[in-house]
């Protein structure tokens, strides 16, 4: 059992060192909350796992093959049967192709920008347009719309075992510029409803991409890179420190209500309600041996790490597994760090060698283990990225060796799992080239209104904002036939 900690009880400068918590975890706890704990109400699906592929998944090279189209937009990947009659997805891709299935594909989704930042927008708020204020330069605002996990995180019903409702892994997406992507965050909502982020993952020098340490690759080929690749993947260490007994604990829990008496006044500001959520959460975590194994993937069983793969894909996926499985609503994982699926050049040998095998794999592996506990049925996955790729292969000799595919908003492929999807359907077509929904087309919008009616919020439900004004949730229509 999780202990119900009370807003007076964690608040105000040092708690995370009284806690025991590492100071570098510091950031990830202040940026973090959300007003409820993670009990959805009752619906198809009790969760959700949005995978979010950063930089843009070409549809031609891997859910909507174009075997007929011209060799200049057909690419050098062969499709393959699946386990399904009539469905064909990338070589490249044959562990999801025998779970055909389990999952269901969505290739008409559309928005209207080719914009990485727009595009991330869209996508992680589930809104194809942008607020007043809204400047896309790589800045969250206080106007933006809230992300989809905000969203989410806020309407599911408060439980007692004080987990975040929704989480955000292995990182935040920043850009290599330094910038933070708008989108991901509470925006409108305040920054109490921010998810929580868990940064496990440490690229260093941002022009490292891929899942590594096993699949990594420098973005710039025709430049050396001037830093060693990523190794370390780590969660927060959630551990008492080893001076920290739990009847100490004790003892600074009630002298942090010291504390809390001391400061009264600071309860009526915002910033102090999210900064207590934030300890709340924080010592729940502590107590709990569950999320302790949860985060502690890089140590899982041999056999578990070789499902999965030992790399920063993997360990996100299974970090996002047992999260589920130990009661969050939504977990988002950022599957390779800001723009690692920017295939502008180098694409096929880097989509086939870096990005796609590790995928692969891992999405496979969370597949089974949702199957194998029974939750598959009742936990949506969901994998997108910003947009797709163009249908015509492109080269920019002056950064790349190889071919690749510019930036496309008109088209991309949806995967959807679990969550009472129709397993072995596709929703959707694009034209003969892959360039624009030709059948069913779908939005942001739609996407996000699939997620929350799989978590049971009502089509009716809204979220007030600090004035008690009501503000819908959904802007779309789950996506027809997609879900029995």
């Amino acid at each position: 059992m999780h202990p119900a900690i009370t807003r007076r009880t964690a608040i105000q400068a040092g708690a995370v060192g009284m806690l025991g918590l590492g100071m570098n975890h510091l950031e990830a706890l202040r940026a973090s909350a959300s007003d409820q704990a993670a009990t959805p109400p009752s619906g198809k699906a009790g969760a959700c796992i949005y995978i979010f592929l950063s930089g843009g998944l070409g549809q031609h090279d891997s859910f909507d093959l174009k075997p007929e189209a011209p060799d200049a937009i057909r690419g050098e990947f062969a499709p393959i049967d699946t386990a399904t009659p009539g469905i064909q997805i990338c070589e490249h891709l044959p562990m999801l192709a025998q779970r055909s299935r389990h999952w269901a594909l969505v290739r008409s989704l559309g928005h209207p920008t080719n914009d990485h930042t727009r595009g991330h927008y869209f996508m992680l708020t589930g809104r194809s347009t942008t607020p007043v204020g809204f400047k896309g330069d790589r800045q969250p605002r206080s106007s933006d719309w809230p992300s989809i996990a905000s969203v989410a995180g806020d309407a599911v019903r408060q439980a007692d075992n004080n987990l975040p409702p929704a989480v955000v892994l292995p990182e935040r997406l920043i850009h290599w510029s330094g910038g933070t992507i708008p989108g991901a965050y509470g925006g409108i909502m305040g920054r109490q409803r921010d998810p929580f982020f868990i940064e496990a993952a440490s690229y260093g020098d941002p022009f490292w991409r891929g899942a590594y340490p096993e699949y990594t690759f420098f973005q710039l080929p025709k430049q050396d890179p001037t830093s060693e690749p990523p190794k370390v993947f780590q969660a927060p260490n959630l551990k008492l420190a080893a001076d920290v007994t739990s009847r100490r604990l004790g003892g600074r829990l009630r002298l942090m209500d010291t504390i809390d008496a001391q400061r009264r006044a600071l309860e009526q500001s915002a910033e102090a309600a999210q900064y207590d959520r934030n300890r709340e959460m924080a010592v729940s975590l502590l107590a709990s041996g569950e999320i302790a194994r949860a985060l502690d993937v890089t140590h899982a069983d041999e056999r578990t790490q070789e499902r999965y793969g030992r790399n920063s894909f993997g360990w996100s996926l299974l970090m996002a597994y047992r999260l589920v499985e130990a009661g969050v609503s939504l977990v988002q994982v950022n599957l390779g760090n800001n723009e690692a699926w920017d295939t502008h050049g180098d694409a096929f040998p880097r989509l086939k060698e870096n990005l796609l095998p590790p995928t692969d794999r891992a999405l496979s592996a969370l597949i089974d283990d949702l199957d194998a506990t029974g939750l598959l049925e009742s936990t949506l996955i969901v994998m997108g990225g910003e947009f797709g790729r163009t249908p015509k292969i492109s080269t920019l000799p002056e950064h790349y060796n190889g071919p690749g595919r510019d930036h496309w908003g008109a088209a991309q492929t949806l995967f959807f799992a679990g969550g009472g999807v129709s397993g072995g359907s596709v929703i959707g077509a694009t034209d003969k080239i892959g360039a624009y929904p030709a059948e069913a087309p779908q939005t942001p919008e739609n996407m996000a209104a699939t997620i929350y009616d799989a978590l049971g919020i009502p089509a009716t439900a809204a979220w007030h904002d600090e004035l008690d004004r009501p503000h819908q949730i959904y802007h779309g229509e789950p996506i027809r036939g997609l879900r029995s």
